[in-house]
């Protein structure tokens, strides 16, 4: 497969302008290292891990690839303070942060020579990652699996809005899991993919089996974003999340969803496969995806299929 320059790839020292998204239970260091080894940039999704479990990650990962990959840090994180000193400690070359005011973490991590991407779902929050010093942003639109805008803006309307906002690069995310949707999404004005549900369904993934098929099961529908009141996050549908929808149809207060949400729901479904019970983030594009391949496959495909697409006459 032939590579790709632009200020993305230049950035990340990467191949091609592929990025797993670094998604809590689903993406360990089998999973980063797979997507980096292949050419795309991995990351480690450090929410659902604790400070011990994330330092074994990232040396495992280090171990496991030669090639730059990063970690994805939710800035809602409860440690939050013990995950940033192991980042850095660990000599972490390259952080994203989601869910949280950029302007907190990115400085010190721009101090200690550390490239920072921030996720946002707005042009003023994209502004916002800019001013704080980030080097690029994830302009992820509404079609996107776990937590969310409460804007819901979609990425076909995100990213130009992005694009045309900031002067750093612009990374596209939610619903992109084939080639064509990523030239799609870089004639918009990204310069780069970051591609969460096509992962889960990936034979490196951490996430449990019984969620990798429930996913290439999905039809178009079967998510919905959910618990406004909290954080907003797109789920399947499933026992729980009727639970949730019922609740907030009546108008339930943040201390009765919390109290539905109770703990470890999250891991409860994705990694340990309750799948009535359990919290199953996921996007929408998981109605296009069919099988569970090897990380390497999905990204050779992506990239095939991105090149083709580029190739074939539009009118």
């Amino acid at each position: 497969m032939n590579s790709f320059s632009n200020r993305i790839t230049n950035l990340f020292g990467i191949q091609y302008p592929i990025i797993q998204a670094g998604m809590i239970w689903a993406s360990g260091w089998r999973l980063a290292s797979a997507v980096s080894n292949a050419g795309g940039l991995g990351l480690l999704g450090a929410g659902s891990m604790y400070p011990d479990v994330l330092i074994d990650h990232i040396r495992k990962c280090r171990s496991a690839t030669s090639k730059p990959f990063g970690v994805n840090v939710p800035l809602l994180y409860p440690d939050l303070d013990k995950l940033m000193q192991i980042i850095v400690d660990e000599g972490v070359k390259i952080v994203f942060t989601s869910a949280g005011n950029p302007k907190t973490w990115t400085g010190m991590f721009k101090e200690k020579g550390i490239t920072v991407v921030h996720v946002v779902s707005s042009s003023r929050f994209a502004l916002k990652a800019e001013e704080a010093g980030c080097d690029a942003v994830v302009a992820e639109g509404f079609e996107a699996g776990g937590h969310n805008g409460r804007e819901e803006t979609t990425t076909m309307v995100l990213i130009p809005a992005v694009a045309e906002a900031v002067k750093i690069p612009v990374i596209a995310a939610g619903g992109i899991g084939t080639g064509r949707q990523m030239l799609a999404a870089m004639v918009l004005g990204a310069e780069a993919v970051q591609v969460g549900t096509r992962f889960v369904a990936c034979e490196e993934a951490s996430s449990h089996p019984n969620f990798k098929q429930a996913l290439i099961h999905t039809n178009e529908g079967d998510t919905q974003l959910s618990m406004k009141k909290l954080v907003p996050v797109r789920l399947l549908k499933n026992k729980f999340f009727k639970e949730v929808w019922e609740a907030e149809q009546r108008g339930a207060s943040e201390a009765e969803l919390k109290l539905i949400l109770g703990r470890a729901r999250a891991k409860k479904g994705m990694f340990e496969g309750d799948l009535e019970e359990g919290e199953l983030e996921i996007g929408q594009v998981s109605s296009l995806i069919k099988d569970i391949l090897p990380a390497e496959k999905i990204v050779r495909n992506l990239w095939e299929e991105f090149q083709s697409a580029i190739e074939t006459p539009f009118l």
